[in-house]
C-alpha cells in the first residue's frame, strides 16, 4: 500500500498506509489525521480539506481541475502554488511517499 505523511499543524508527522483508490481526505478521516474538517465529505463543495503537497510529491499527482482551483479560490488558510483539496487527490501505487501538510486553519 502507498504510504501518505500528514504533517500536522504542530509539525507532527504521521505516516498512514493508504489503499489505492482512497483519497488522501478519506484516509486522514479514517485514521483520525486532526485538521482536514472536510465538512462536504468529500464531494468537491467546501475546500475544508485544504493541504499543501510536498514539492517533491507533486509531480506524482495529477493536475487540478476547473472546480477544484475555483474552490481554492476560497480556502481560509494562505492559498499557495502547492495548494490542494485532498478530496480531489485519489491515492494511487505512483503516489508512494507523498507527503501532505495540514494549513493551520480550514474553516
Amino acid at each position: 500500500m502507498p504510504i501518505v505523511t500528514y504533517i500536522l499543524r504542530d509539525g507532527e508527522r504521521r505516516e498512514i498506509d493508504v489503499p489505492a483508490g482512497t483519497s488522501v481526505m478519506e484516509a486522514a478521516i479514517h485514521n483520525n489525521v486532526r485538521g482536514i474538517d472536510a465538512e462536504c465529505g468529500g464531494c468537491l463543495s467546501c475546500a475544508t480539506c485544504h493541504v499543501y503537497v510536498d514539492a517533491s510529491s507533486a509531480a506524482e499527482i495529477p493536475s487540478p481541475d476547473d472546480s477544484e482551483l475555483e474552490l481554492l479560490d476560497g480556502v481560509a488558510a494562505e492559498r499557495r502554488p502547492e495548494s490542494r483539496l485532498s478530496c480531489q487527490l485519489v491515492v494511487m501505487p505512483a503516489m508512494h511517499g507523498l507527503v501532505v501538510q495540514i494549513p493551520p486553519k480550514q474553516g
